[in-house]
């Protein structure tokens, strides 16, 4: 019987896989709500999902929804179920405004995800191409960015969610637009994201993928998924990125 590989056997085996990763990589994109920041970390996304529905309730419209898309922690999942009844109305338009102004507010109270800043500023600096492929607004993502001073490491490459829903991920137009915003070589792209709709996308859309789990449930959500490839920490990326690892 093989015995059970130890722990530094395992670091070391992580460690070369995502070094081989990185050396092959030269444009990155970032998924925004996850790996560069918890945007909802003081302004709760909970919150936000139940104001929608009680914004929803006010006008009449609660058999809209189903009992579990009124009980949905996430507004985006709000969004999405509205949009799949009422696709392109101005009910849909208008909660996706709102759902902007909500994001917008939360900027100011996001928190940025440990070594995010250092990370993207190293990669730009070692002359990787990045962007932002998100379903989040991208007026609150390019707000974030500047509050950061990470503007210059992405301008102009931030693609984010528009009023064409049924294009949020898994769908990959965000990525695929940045792709071919950028003239990327997708054998040397990566997709950064914390969600298994960030796999699909870059699935789909043929990108390396590296995912980031703040928590094991993150994990094994991207894990069931089918991501070979999963970190709990940007740290170690840091590290081989700087010759540190």
């Amino acid at each position: 019987m093989t015995p059970d590989t130890t722990q530094p056997e395992r670091m070391a085996e992580e460690t070369e896989k995502l070094r081989e990763l990185i050396e092959r990589t030269r444009y990155v994109l970032f998924d925004f709500d996850g790996p560069i920041c918890r945007l909802f970390a003081g302004h709760s996304a909970e919150w936000i999902a139940g104001d929608q529905v009680r914004w929803l309730e006010e006008r009449g419209l609660r058999d809209l929804l189903s009992k579990e898309e009124r009980e949905q922690p996430d507004p985006h999942a709000v969004l999405r179920a509205v949009h799949r009844r009422e696709p392109g109305s101005a009910l849909v338009s208008e909660l996706e405004e709102r759902l902007t102004q909500q994001e917008l507010k939360a900027v100011a109270s996001a928190w940025p995800t440990q070594y995010a800043d250092p990370l993207i500023m190293t990669w730009h600096a070692m002359g990787a191409r990045l962007a932002v492929t998100t379903n989040n607004s991208p007026l609150a993502v390019t707000g974030y960015l500047e509050s950061r001073g990470l503007s210059n490491c992405f301008a102009p490459h931030v693609y984010g969610r528009t009023r064409d829903l049924h294009l949020l991920k898994p769908h990959p137009h965000c990525l695929d637009l940045a792709l071919d915003e950028m003239g990327a070589d997708r054998s040397t792209a990566l997709m950064i994201g914390d969600a298994p709709t960030d796999l699909a996308a870059a699935e789909e859309a043929g990108v390396d993928f590296l995912g980031y789990a703040r928590n094991e449930r993150k994990a094994k959500l991207l894990k069931d998924a089918g991501a070979t490839c999963v970190v709990d920490s940007l740290e170690p990326l840091l590290k081989v990125l700087r010759g540190q690892a």
